[in-house]
């Protein structure tokens, strides 16, 4: 039998380029997804990936094609967008869900219409939905500075993440600083964000970031297995997806979530003690214990 096809994506430059900026982004984002999913950011990560979009368009219109400022331009506009909520939400009626997805709607419309007044030619969709394939050397370095600063704050940090998620008070009176350890949190989310721009857009990249601690969440109840499996499952989950897209020819960032949404979905359905099915079938044996048991 001849498996040659099997290898053949890893004879490529582009390719390894790809997967190691697969495993990094991967990993960053499937560590970090713990504290999302607990915390209940997933439309705070959606808006922050939607809000990247103006500042990469100011960025082309600006400086061309350059990373570095391209990286830069994501970070001005995701801040913007998260404290401009916050500005919003607590100097005015308007609560914050409110005012963050006015604001992250808006601004991805500005982007949309700044990347078409720039004279640079540029695929709207690479923004949108990805390009990993495309990753050059500055992008990889972008990728392992975020991973670099990210994952050693998130275990260093672990402590006060968890108490000011979990117990604010608690953390308020232990000397914590509460409100500086949320927007570190919300820092390292528009970081996660940036790096999944490359891989799967603004798009999907919520689907990366959520995907890992959501199917670790159904099988473990261990904030540490959510935080080193869940990276573990991310970076994993992603190679595999890019691998998958290379075989059969499809589009990188949407096999990549899919390949994260069906490892989520097997675990909705067979997770030992919180899938669908176990729960499904436990009355019925149940019911054939007990009819068993009146038989004797």
């Amino acid at each position: 039998m001849n498996l040659v096809w099997l290898f053949e994506p890893f004879r490529h430059e582009f390719m390894q380029r790809a997967l190691f900026g697969c495993a990094l982004i991967g990993f960053t984002n499937g560590a970090l997804s713990s504290f999302i999913v607990i915390r209940r950011l997933a439309l705070m990560a959606d808006a922050m990936a939607h809000s990247l979009l103006p500042g990469v368009a100011v960025a082309l219109l600006l400086f061309g094609l350059m990373p570095g400022t391209l990286f830069v331009g994501a970070l001005v506009a995701a801040l913007l967008v998260a404290f401009g909520t916050q500005i919003i939400s607590n100097s005015s009626r308007i609560k914050e869900d409110t005012a963050l997805g006015l604001l992250f709607a808006c601004s991805f419309s500005l982007g949309l219409v700044l990347i078409s007044l720039c004279s640079v030619r540029v695929n709207v969709s690479d923004y949108l939905f990805g390009n990993i394939l495309g990753l050059g050397d500055a992008d990889l370095w972008i990728i392992y500075f975020i991973s670099l600063v990210a994952l050693p704050i998130l275990v260093g940090m672990e402590r006060p993440l968890l108490l000011t998620m979990f117990e604010p008070s608690i953390a308020s009176s232990q000397g914590v600083p509460v409100a500086s350890v949320k927007y570190v949190l919300i820092g390292l989310l528009v970081l996660a964000m940036i790096s999944s721009l490359q891989a799967v857009g603004v798009i999907l990249a919520l689907g990366m970031l959520i995907a890992p601690a959501a199917t670790i969440y159904l099988l473990s109840d261990s904030l540490a297995a959510m935080f080193w499996v869940g990276g573990i499952l991310g970076s994993a989950g992603s190679c595999t997806g890019l691998l998958i897209s290379y075989w059969l020819n499809l589009p990188s960032g949407p096999c990549i979530v899919l390949v994260l949404g069906g490892v989520f979905l097997l675990a909705y359905l067979f997770a030992p003690r919180y899938g669908i099915v176990l729960k499904l079938l436990k009355p019925r044996h149940f019911h054939e214990a007990s009819l068993a048991r009146w038989k004797r």
